[in-house]
């Protein structure tokens, strides 16, 4: 299965004190808006989603259709095929994209040990 570009998202208590933290480490805004307590940091290949009170644990996170610089890619395999892929497999979907046929879309699943992992299409 082709996923997509990786990062990882993590539930932070206060993204300003983490922000600082990871700008210290030289990891730059790369999107996001701060103001909605969401922002994506880079740090060369390296992605790291800063998210306060959106999540309840950090989260490995796979956008199919984009490479590491959110950069679209074509082909690549639609979500809703990938999720298709992973039931296939015998794993359990934890939340299921929408009907739609095409266009963004998500799902989730846990691993083994309970760590989620979120396949999040946004094209």
């Amino acid at each position: 299965m082709e996923l997509g570009a990786f990062s990882i998202s993590l539930a932070v208590t206060d993204i300003r004190a983490s922000l600082a933290f990871y700008q210290k480490l030289g990891f730059a805004v790369f999107g996001g808006d701060i103001n909605q307590n969401w922002l994506i940091i880079k740090n060369g290949p390296h992605v790291i989603g800063l998210f306060q009170g959106m999540f309840e644990r950090n989260c490995l996170t796979f956008n199919p259709g984009w490479d590491q610089h959110a950069q679209a890619i074509d082909p690549f395999t639609d979500v809703r095929q990938l999720q298709r892929q992973a039931e296939q497999q015998g794993l359990v979907i934890q939340h299921r994209s929408g009907d739609s046929n095409r266009g963004p879309g998500s799902f989730s699943l846990l691993d083994p040990d309970g760590n989620p992992l979120l396949i999040d299409q946004h094209r």
